[in-house]
Formats: structure tokens, C-alpha cells, sequence
């Protein structure tokens, strides 16, 4: 009975061996006198599994994470002029995402630490700072960009909840004639009977028109004093150093000033 038993699965092994084997042989490519069950090519493809461990599921640039970023390009060292670009401009900041605008603020930021860096190693040197300009291209660059992003916060406030500022207020005037900003505040209890907020005058007697005046005068001196200081200093510059790039003076805030 047991001889009987083990000749029959013996047969059945051997038919469904023999069913898989032309199955077997076409896939792996061997051929028809292998057998089926103990073909293995691993050893033609080890080359090609061993190569896949350095490839990379993420693409990334070459990253530069010491203090060579600190530095200017190694070919600019020791050049008196660096070519650089134009500032970018607020037109072209409003076309660009919120994305590209987050990664390129932080493009500026490494550009002006790099800058900054030159600066102060001219300064150590005694030496005059290749292309100067470049510290107010990336300022100017900086403050549009920066401009742009508060327009968007300012447009989706206004959008959702109609408000300019970020916390709604008004504009207002102290005892002293001075014009600003109250920003609104919650209260325990309504404002006529709160002392605290009674007690604040929100109105100028006449008798401080006169300081007003005073005071107004008295910071167009100032910024007029400040455009001299630059003109003088620019002047004093040229003079220093003649090999400067060229570069319009600094023009006047004041329409009437010369």
C-alpha cells in the first residue's frame, strides 16, 4: 500500500514538473535541457543588483555646507570689478509663487552674508571692496520682495476678513498733536464706564499747532542734512578711489532740493 502511495505522487510530481518546465525555460532564457525547478541566473545579474545601491530616489544639487559659502567665487578674488545683475524688480517678484519667493529670499540672504563677509575683510585690508553695488542690489531686492509678500498678506486679509491692518484700529491723535495707529483692544466692560480708556485724550488743543509745526520743520532739516552727509561722502569717494564703477549720485527725497 505505501509502495503504491509513494509511486503515484512520484508520477505527479514528475507530470507537473515536466508542465512548468517549458514555462520556466522561456522566462528565465535557458534552455530545454535544464531543469525547470533549479534554474538560477542571480549570478549573471549580481553586477547589475550591487550597482543599484548607489543610485538615489532623491535628486538634489551639490550642497556646499562649510564656510566657503561665507566666500566669493575663487575666480573673483583678487578682480577689482565682478560683473553681477540687475536687482530684480517688483513686477517680476509679483509673477513668481509663494515657493519660488521663500527660496529665493533665502538665495539673497546667503548672497548678502557672502557680501557682508567682503566687506569686512576689505575693511581689515585697507583695500577697496570689489563692486560695491552689488550690497544694494541684493537690499533692493530684499525690500521688494518683502514688499510683495505683505501685499499678498494684505490682499487674502482683506479677502477673508475685510480688515487692512492685522488687528483692526484707527488712526488717532495724542495730546500732543502727534497722528497714530490705535490699535483696538477687547475690555472687560463697556468703554463708558471704563476709567482707563476715558482717561485718554484722543484730541490737541490748538495751543500745540505752533510745536507741530516745529517738529515737521525740524526733520526736513534733518533729512536734508543726512542727503548733504551722502552727496559729501560719495564726492569724497570718487576722489579716493577713481577707478570706482560709475554710479549716479544719490538723488535728492525732497523735489525742491538741489
Amino acid at each position: 500500500m505505501a509502495g503504491s502511495w509513494a509511486a503515484g505522487l512520484r508520477l505527479f510530481c514528475g507530470r507537473v514538473s515536466a508542465a512548468l518546465r517549458p514555462l520556466i525555460v522561456s522566462r528565465s532564457g535557458g534552455t530545454a535541457g535544464c531543469s525547470g525547478l533549479n534554474q538560477c541566473n542571480f549570478h549573471k545579474t549580481a553586477e547589475k543588483v550591487n550597482s543599484l545601491q548607489h543610485c538615489r530616489l532623491l535628486h538634489t544639487s551639490g550642497p556646499l555646507k562649510g564656510l566657503e559659502e561665507f566666500f566669493d567665487d575663487p575666480n573673483n578674488w583678487g578682480e577689482s570689478t565682478v560683473k553681477s545683475g540687475a536687482s530684480w524688480t517688483i513686477e517680476q517678484l509679483r509673477a513668481k509663487s509663494s515657493e519660488d519667493l521663500h527660496k529665493l529670499w533665502y538665495v539673497l540672504l546667503k548672497e548678502k552674508n557672502m557680501l557682508l563677509t567682503l566687506e569686512q575683510e576689505s575693511k581689515r585690508q585697507r583695500v577697496a571692496m570689489p563692486s560695491p553695488e552689488r550690497m544694494e542690489k541684493v537690499d533692493d531686492s530684499m525690500s521688494r520682495l518683502d514688499t510683495v509678500i505683505k501685499e499678498r498678506e494684505d490682499a487674502l486679509r482683506l479677502l477673508q476678513t475685510g480688515q487692512e491692518k492685522e488687528r483692526p484700529g484707527d488712526w488717532r491723535r495724542n495730546c500732543f498733536g502727534q497722528t497714530y495707529w490705535y490699535t483696538f483692544k477687547e475690555w472687560p466692560i463697556p468703554w463708558h464706564l471704563n476709567r482707563k480708556y476715558t482717561s485718554k485724550k484722543f484730541f490737541a488743543l490748538p495751543y500745540v499747532n505752533r510745536y507741530i509745526r516745529l517738529r515737521i520743520e525740524n526733520h526736513l532739516r534733518k533729512r536734508a542734512r543726512q542727503q548733504r552727509l551722502e552727496k559729501q561722502k560719495w564726492r569724497d569717494l570718487q576722489r579716493k578711489f577713481p577707478h570706482l564703477a560709475e554710479k549716479p549720485q544719490p538723488a535728492s527725497l525732497s523735489p525742491g532740493s538741489s
